[in-house]
């Protein structure tokens, strides 16, 4: 097989898989580890790719790399919704407590979904994004309690050391949280300090937490992580994750849900 063969091969590997390691390519081509590196270190160069321990990850997946949530609402779009309608099978009728919303686009989709099984209980809904609080508000069953601070207007979501102070007086019954990254080592990860320290509080403070991630999250590290997978009780998702991650998801009995 020729090289540039093996190059496009691993660019649909990046684009599926979200990581390609040396050991694998190298089974996969029949040829040695360093030819699989001088690949790698071609397409790198290329701009295609971005080098990491093992093997290599998409070049967008910089630790930092974090897309506008406008973006983001058109990233995987239908695993998202499809998550949010799966979600709904952990709020049970007639539900009556609270539900703190984190921000984000999965959450956000989640929270939509939701929001026509919110009726029939009294609900009290907390959040600190603004994308999630205004369809809620419009809701006559739903009581919203949004939490102030200084906006970041990536995200549109309110950090800083007063929202963090205002969550660790909560105790909501559950809190649905969203990810940037998702591993076995480095646990639930996100590219902003302000943001970590936001979802760190949100996790501590729930009674109950439930994370909300298409499968692009899974092997993913940020630059921050904000939780362990023994801090969260259910992950709801589009795919079964697989290898490490799944073997760290079950020691920390994780309950996986599927949309």
């Amino acid at each position: 097989m020729y090289a540039t063969e093996r190059h496009t091969i691993i660019e649909r590997l990046l684009h599926d898989d979200s990581r390609v390691t040396v050991v694998d390519l190298a089974e996969r081509f029949g040829i040695t580890p360093e030819t699989v590196r001088r690949d790698l270190d071609h397409l790198e160069t290329a701009g295609i790719l971005r080098r990491v321990h093992g093997g290599a990850v998409p070049a967008d997946n910089a630790s930092t790399n974090e897309p506008s949530l406008s973006d983001r609402r058109e990233q995987h779009s239908a695993a998202k919704a499809a998550i949010g309608r799966r979600a709904r099978s952990l709020i049970p009728p007639g539900f009556d407590g609270s539900i703190f919303f984190d921000a984000g686009s999965t959450t956000a989709a989640a929270a939509g979904e939701l929001a026509d099984d919110l009726s029939g209980g009294s609900i009290e809904v907390v959040t600190h994004s603004l994308a999630i609080a205004h369809p809620l508000s419009e809701l006559a069953h739903v009581s919203l309690t949004l939490i102030g601070g200084r906006l970041r207007g990536l995200t549109s979501a309110a950090v800083g050391a007063g929202t963090v102070r205002s969550i660790e007086g909560m105790r909501p019954d559950i809190a649905v949280v969203g990810v940037n990254g998702m591993s076995a080592d480095f646990g639930l990860s996100t590219p902003d300090v302000d943001e970590a320290a936001v979802k760190t509080a949100i996790v501590r403070s729930a009674r109950r937490v439930v994370v909300v991630a298409d499968a692009g999250k899974f092997d993913r590290e940020s630059l921050v992580s904000f939780a362990t997978l023994h801090d969260i009780d259910v992950l709801v998702t589009d795919e079964q994750p697989t290898g490490t991650l799944a073997e760290a998801l079950r020691d920390a009995d994780v309950e996986v849900r599927l949309a």
